[in-house]
C-alpha cells in the first residue's frame, strides 16, 4: 500500500505542477509560456520519432517532412489560400474554408500516416546509413516541394508561406483570443494552447506506453535487436516496418496541425533539415526507446536554446559585438550536447538494461 500511495502522490504532484506551470511562467512574461508550448510540441514530435527510431530501430532523418505535411494540410484547410486560388472553391465556400479542429487533427494524422507508409515502402531493404540518407532526402524533397508549389498554380504560396490560419475553437472557446478565468486569472492565447497541447501529449504518452507493452511493440524491438532472427521467428518484418513508419508519422502530422494553428503562419523555413536533426538529437540525448527519457530530452533541447539566449547576449557584449549572438548560442548548445553525451553515453534517462547474463553463483 505504501508503494501505491507513493505513486499516487507522485502523479498528483506532477498534475499540480503541470497545471500551475503556465501561470508561473506567465508571471515572467508570455514569452516563457510560449517556450513551454513549443517544448510540448517537440515532446509530441520526439514521441513519434521514438516509435520509428527507438522501438523499430529505423534511423529516420526526414521526420520533419510529416511535420510539414500536417502543418500545410491544416494551413490549406483553415486559411483563405485555396479559396483565393480556385474560384470554384470560393463559390462553394463563400466565407472560405474553416475546417474545425475535431476534423483537422484526424485528417492530419491520416494523411501524414499515408506519407509515412509511402516513405517506408521503398526503404524496406535499407538499413543504417543508407536508410538515413534516403529519409533525409525525402524530408528535403517535401520542403523544396512546398517552397516551389506556387507556380503554375499557387497552392502553398511558395516561400511567402501561408497566413491567416484559423485558431482552434473548442466548443465556442476561441484559443486565439484572450480570456479570463472567473474574472481573476488572465488567460492569453499561449496559456490556452498550453492546456490543449498538454492534453494531446498525455494522450500520446498513453498510446506509446500501450504500444511498448503490446505484441506489436515487442515485435518492433525484436526487429531492432536482430531483424534476421525476428524474421526467422515468424515476425512479418515488412508489415511491421511500414506500421512503424506510419504510426510515427501520425504523431508528426498532429504536431504539424497544432503548430500551424498556434503560429497562424507557416513557411518552408520552419521545416528545415536542422529541425529533423534536432528531433533525432532529442530522442538520442534523452534515451532511445525510453519514454521518460525521450520526454526529458525533448524538454531540455527545446528550452536550452532560449535559456542560452541570455548567456550569449552578455558574452557578445564582452567581445564588443564581434561575436554573433545566434552563432554563439548554437555553439553553446553543441558544447552542452557533447558534454552530456560524453558523461551519459546511453542518454540522460536510458531504459533499463535487459538481457544481462545471469550472475554466476560463487562457491
Amino acid at each position: 500500500m505504501n508503494l501505491r500511495d507513493n505513486k499516487l502522490g507522485t502523479w498528483i504532484a506532477a498534475a499540480i505542477v503541470l497545471a500551475i506551470a503556465p501561470f508561473i511562467a506567465q508571471y515572467f512574461g508570455n514569452a516563457w509560456v510560449r517556450i513551454l508550448d513549443i517544448a510540448l510540441l517537440y515532446v509530441l514530435l520526439a514521441l513519434g520519432l521514438n516509435i520509428v527510431v527507438g522501438y523499430a530501430g529505423l534511423l529516420d532523418l526526414g521526420y520533419v517532412a510529416f511535420y510539414a505535411v500536417g502543418a500545410y494540410l491544416f494551413g490549406l484547410l483553415a486559411s483563405p489560400q485555396l479559396a483565393d486560388t480556385f474560384p470554384r472553391i470560393a463559390e462553394i465556400f463563400p466565407g472560405g474554408l474553416h475546417t474545425p479542429w475535431w476534423l483537422a487533427i484526424p485528417i492530419g494524422a491520416l494523411v501524414a500516416g499515408i506519407f509515412g507508409v509511402v516513405l517506408g515502402a521503398p526503404t524496406l531493404k535499407l538499413r543504417g546509413d543508407y536508410l538515413a540518407i534516403v529519409t533525409l532526402g525525402f524530408g528535403e524533397i517535401i520542403r523544396v516541394f512546398m517552397n516551389n508549389l506556387d507556380a503554375p498554380v499557387n497552392i502553398t504560396n511558395g516561400p511567402k508561406g501561408l497566413a491567416q490560419i484559423d485558431s482552434f475553437n473548442l466548443f465556442g472557446y476561441d484559443l486565439g483570443k484572450r480570456h479570463s478565468l472567473f474574472g481573476l486569472v488572465d488567460l492569453p492565447p499561449v496559456t490556452s494552447y498550453y492546456f490543449v497541447f498538454l492534453a494531446l501529449v498525455i494522450f500520446s504518452v498513453l498510446i506509446c506506453y500501450r504500444l511498448e507493452r503490446s505484441r506489436i511493440g515487442r515485435a518492433w524491438m525484436a526487429i531492432r535487436e536482430d531483424e534476421i532472427a525476428a524474421k526467422a521467428m515468424g515476425i512479418n518484418t515488412r508489415n511491421l516496418k511500414l506500421l512503424a513508419f506510419g504510426m510515427g508519422a501520425t504523431f508528426g502530422g498532429v504536431s504539424g496541425v497544432l503548430f500551424s494553428t498556434f503560429q497562424g503562419f507557416i513557411s518552408p523555413e520552419s521545416f528545415s533539415l536542422q529541425e529533423s536533426v534536432m528531433i533525432v538529437a532529442m530522442v538520442v540525448l534523452g534515451g532511445i526507446g525510453h519514454i521518460p527519457g525521450v520526454i526529458l530530452g525533448a524538454l531540455l533541447l527545446s528550452a536550452l536554446p532560449e535559456v542560452l539566449r541570455y548567456v550569449a547576449g552578455p558574452l557578445q557584449n564582452m567581445t564588443d559585438g564581434r561575436l554573433d549572438a545566434a552563432i554563439l548560442r548554437q555553439l553553446l548548445i553543441a558544447l552542452a550536447m557533447i558534454a552530456i553525451m560524453l558523461s551519459r553515453p546511453r542518454g540522460l534517462w536510458p531504459s533499463p538494461e535487459h538481457g544481462k547474463a545471469a550472475p554466476v553463483p560463487t562457491k
